[in-house]
């Protein structure tokens, strides 16, 4: 059993939504949260910066609404991203708004740095950190994180390029705290399949972009529900960083999905509001091939409990 630390020692079912640029919004963290599932957003989707704290607002009052409501069954807690890059200009404006509203859960991105783990630490809160491999991950944790994020191949976004059962393995061998699978899952029986494989919980983002509440644009939900593993397109042409993308709004774009050309890491910038080619060339993991149409959050989260369910089932069977 792993060591959990308060709150992550108890949700209600083992899944992480992962922060979605841009497309994250208060109206889909809430619904992620009353759902069961724990909801997260970049800070740097509040824009301009001053919005982060009116969504911050929005969405601590929100759930606080709703624990005093339904006692019996109160949300998850919700989580930031902070995208711990040189060229992210608004951090520590961001992780200031973040320890005074005492975010519960802080996700980092893009590097480690010990003043951001100490912010959370202040007041109680927990960090989760990104990594694609093992090396990463000791740093992470050397630096005080209290819980890793492996980011295995097929994820979304930012992706790295491990089997997941080679990143879980290695990283069991030494470390007994918070572990998260990210990496094509959409399925309750993904998130089964995860922690079997040694991860506390599944980290799942693409599928949620194919939801009401997520600020996307409805050809960009279609087509997550319209394509498969087919379809995505690994590429650090974007933001500099090797991510998966879809090849329908590559070629939108103008480009060949085959014949991209490469670019470098210099060439990353999360400063101002230079994010055009987010927003024209749509982030996108391997695992859409489970998604077959768009829907509410909770029907979305239902639908992976009964997976889950119906997944341990078959499994206790067959022992």
């Amino acid at each position: 059993m792993s060591r959990l630390p308060t709150p992550l020692d108890r949700l209600p079912f083992p899944v992480i939504g992962s922060p979605l640029f841009i497309i994250s919004n208060p109206q889909l963290v809430i619904a992620q949260c009353i759902a069961g599932v724990v909801g997260s957003m970049p800070a740097l989707n509040a824009r301009p910066a001053e919005q982060l704290e009116d969504w911050l607002i929005e969405i601590t009052e929100a759930l606080a609404a709703h624990n005093q409501a339904h006692l019996e069954q109160p949300a998850a807690p919700f989580a930031i991203n902070q995208i711990v890059h040189k060229s992210n200009e608004r951090l520590e404006h961001d992780m200031a708004l973040c320890v005074k509203y005492k975010v519960p859960i802080i996700i980092t991105s893009l590097g480690a740095r010990e003043d951001i783990n100490a912010a959370a630490h202040s007041y109680g809160g927990v960090v989760l950190h990104d990594v694609i491999n093992n090396k990463h991950a000791h740093k992470a944790i050397e630096k005080g994180a209290d819980g890793l994020i492996a980011v295995a191949a097929g994820a979304g976004g930012h992706a790295g390029v491990k089997s997941p059962f080679a990143l879980v393995q290695e990283i069991r061998q030494w470390f007994d705290g918070p572990l998260v699978l990210s990496g094509s899952i959409a399925s309750g029986g993904a998130v089964l399949a995860a922690q079997a494989c040694g991860a506390d919980f599944a980290y799942i983002g693409s599928a949620f972009i194919a939801t009401h509440e997520a600020r996307a644009s409805e050809a960009y939900k279609q087509a997550i529900v319209a394509s498969n593993s087919d379809d995505i397109v690994y590429s650090n042409l974007f933001t500099g960083v090797h991510g998966n993308y879809l090849a329908p709004s590559i070629r939108a774009a103008g480009l060949d999905p085959e014949h991209l050309p490469e670019s470098d890491p210099s060439a990353m910038n999360f400063g101002g509001d230079k994010a055009k080619a987010w927003k024209d060339i749509w982030g996108c993991g391997q695992g859409i091939g489970a998604i077959s149409q768009v829907q509410s959050t909770a029907d979305f989260v239902a639908q992976l409990k009964r997976e889950y369910a119906a997944a341990r089932e078959h499994l206790l069977g067959l022992v």
